[in-house]
């Protein structure tokens, strides 16, 4: 059994930007020469979340204005009030959606569904780089 870690950087503009990667997540694991294993992607940070999503534009407008119904952006929030950073909301989502996300992969290819896609979701109130390790472990 082999172990792989990568990391990727990926810039954001923030407020909700959702940034497909699976292609570069796809990059690493063919690069890998792996066949069987499974892959753990993980968003390092508490203000931005890993997923899966079909990533066509009416779900990149769909799910900020739902997050906004739900986890509204200027709410009041204890969070801004300990750190007066305003991103609360940013801490919520992300605890929601979770850092990471774990896909098996077999004959050196990730198992996702047709219209299936990694996603970036970056909640936090300003452009930031993300960090992502992707680690593979396998034969």
């Amino acid at each position: 059994m082999k172990i792989i870690t990568k990391e990727i950087t990926i810039p954001t503009a923030g407020d909700c930007d959702i940034k497909n990667i699976t292609d570069k997540v796809t990059d690493i694991l063919f690069n890998s020469k792996l066949k069987e294993g499974s892959c753990c992607i993980f968003s390092i940070g508490s203000t931005a979340s890993v997923t899966t999503i079909e990533y066509e534009p009416g779900l990149i407008k769909d799910i900020p204005k739902v997050l906004d119904k739900l986890i509204p952006t200027f709410a009041k929030y204890h969070h801004n009030e300990t750190w007066g950073d305003n991103n609360g909301h940013a801490h919520i989502r992300s605890s929601i959606f979770g850092t990471s996300l774990n896909i098996p992969f077999l004959n050196g290819e990730l198992i996702l569904g047709t219209w299936q896609q990694i996603v970036l979701i970056d909640f936090d109130n300003r452009k930031r780089t993300r960090r992502i390790v992707v680690q593979l472990t396998g034969e």
